[in-house]
């Protein structure tokens, strides 16, 4: 299971799957979510974790000590019952590289060299984090269409809540850090769409895209039998079509294969960038 979402939350969670709305409606499904939420409540909803015992009435203070309690645990408890002979510092210092890294496509040296393991340690490092649904992979997507795309994977803790005790960071320090920002907002929107993913009738997969030379860049990509859905994430009340430039060139190179793309923000509003790509606030997929 994921973590608790904004729309079990704020939301119906009764309502068919933002997912489906969106292929089903288009723009449509967005029309209405309006939002008083601004990037300081987005942070801390996203640093108020998405594991139920944190998230759900406690206040941010107890949140805290119960994820920092959390990854006590984990490291020596959970792992040593799976993984005996892990050294659960190692362990510690491999998720908090993972952690100042989430959200991103990057090589497995990142990780080795923070954790002071060999390649082959990290691996499995890894993959015992995923088998324990503490992070997860996000594919690279892949069409014949277009050319010159990277495979590597997009990694993401799966609950962001887990960067404020793994990086000694709050709001206020999240706030002031644009990289680590963006980082926060796009694992918490990539946690949201994960688990409405789960529950779609479409049958979706995600994704996210990337050329080689890195000049064109999705943040997230859901596949449906119905055509693409394109996401990307920014920090700003106000987006502008330059925000949206990645999704535009996606929409051209599919041409009706795109169904529409989404510049997921921080302000209150939904308006239209272009044809075939709004804004709306990242509230949007849980109250449209």
């Amino acid at each position: 299971m994921w973590g608790v979402t904004g729309r079990e939350r704020f939301g119906d969670p009764t309502a068919p799957s933002v997912i489906d709305r969106l292929i089903d409606e288009g723009a449509e499904a967005l029309g209405d979510a309006r939002s008083t939420l601004d990037l300081r409540d987005y942070v801390e909803m996203a640093l108020g974790s998405g594991f139920p015992e944190a998230a759900l009435g406690r206040p941010p203070d107890e949140c805290a000590l119960w994820l920092a309690s959390y990854l006590g645990q984990l490291a020596t408890r959970d792992v040593k019952e799976a993984h005996p002979r892990r050294d659960p510092d190692r362990l510690r210092r491999f998720l908090e590289a993972f952690a100042a890294n989430t959200a991103g496509v990057f090589e497995d040296k990142t990780l080795y060299e923070a954790a002071a393991v060999n390649r082959k340690t990290a691996i499995a490092y890894e993959q015992l984090f995923k088998n324990l649904l503490v992070v997860e992979w996000t594919s690279a997507w892949a069409t014949n269409r277009l050319k010159r795309l990277i495979r590597s994977p997009k990694r993401y803790l799966t609950d962001a809540g887990l960067l404020g005790p793994l990086l000694l960071v709050g709001t206020a320090q999240v706030l002031r850090d644009g990289d680590l920002l963006g980082r926060v907002l796009d694992t918490f929107v990539a946690a949201q769409l994960r688990a409405e993913l789960e529950v779609a009738a479409s049958r979706g997969r995600l994704f996210h895209l990337r050329t080689r030379d890195q000049r064109q860049e999705v943040d997230l990509v859901i596949e449906t039998p119905q055509g693409i859905l394109g996401f990307e994430v920014k920090a700003t009340a106000s987006p502008s079509l330059r925000d949206a430039r990645h999704l535009r060139w996606l929409k051209e190179q599919l041409g009706p294969g795109f169904r529409l793309g989404i510049v997921l923000h921080t302000g209150p509003r939904p308006f239209e960038l272009d044809e075939g790509i709004v804004a709306a606030p990242i509230s949007a997929l849980w109250s449209g």
